[in-house]
């Protein structure tokens, strides 16, 4: 395997869990923060010389003297604008070959990034969802008839599952979406760069069920709870 590059989206404000940090930097029940949960993940799958971007923004300071060693990229914006714009930030620093990217506030069991590898290595622009369940407010995803993605959105009917927030987009496909996330409104979600490049430019990009694995993403005391009861076994 080539050196994998990663992105953690961590320059939003956090304000559903209402913490005065940046949420990546909330601490889990066995001392980590939820970013450094991620880091680690990263490494032990990866390696240690896997490459990291983290897009800061709220309090980015805080996070660059918590992570010292990672590469970063700043979205001034941060305040007005959604994960599509930070996305856009990271793709276009990134260095040549694809990217894996995480929400910033996901904490997940590192086996999902295992199961991910396969796609990474075959080059298939990836996003890793949840067919246990499917909440109201959650992205949502259905597929076409070769089991590609076709709609992701939190607005989708009918959906198979949510996405989780841990995906890859392929070199190849990479160019594609930084176009798609240019054209996206600030307010919008990256999930709609996807869903333009699925749907206008015919980009193909695989669910991958990880269901059998842990992931939360925080956004609620509740979320919180359950990723530091999955930390605690």
């Amino acid at each position: 395997m080539s050196e994998i590059q990663a992105v953690i989206l961590a320059a939003g404000l956090g304000t559903r869990l209402g913490r005065p940090l940046p949420k990546p930097l909330t601490r889990l029940q066995d001392g980590r923060s939820i970013m450094q949960q991620q880091v680690d993940n990263l490494r032990s799958v990866f390696g240690d010389r896997v490459r990291i971007i983290v897009v800061t923004g709220f309090k980015a300071n805080l996070i660059m003297e918590e992570q010292p060693d990672l590469l970063f990229a700043y979205n001034p914006y941060f305040d007005d604008t959604n994960t599509s714009k930070s996305l856009l930030r990271a793709l276009s620093v990134s260095s040549d070959g694809g990217v894996l990217w995480l929400n910033g506030d996901v904490v997940f069991d590192p086996a999902v990034l295992e199961d991910l590898r396969g796609a990474i290595d075959a080059e298939q622009s990836t996003v890793c969802v949840n067919t246990a369940a499917v909440g109201e407010e959650e992205v949502k995803y259905t597929v076409d008839a070769e089991g590609f993605i076709r709609e992701l959105s939190k607005q989708v009917t009918g959906g198979l599952g949510e996405a989780v927030g841990i995906n890859y987009v392929s070199a190849h496909d990479k160019a594609v979406l930084l176009q798609e996330l240019e054209r996206c409104g600030d307010q919008d979600y990256f999930e709609r760069g996807i869903e333009t490049a699925v749907q206008d430019r015919g980009v193909k990009v695989a669910p991958l069920d990880i269901s059998r694995r842990f992931a939360v993403e925080v956004d609620f005391e509740e979320d919180l709870a359950r990723a530091n009861r999955h930390e605690m076994v």
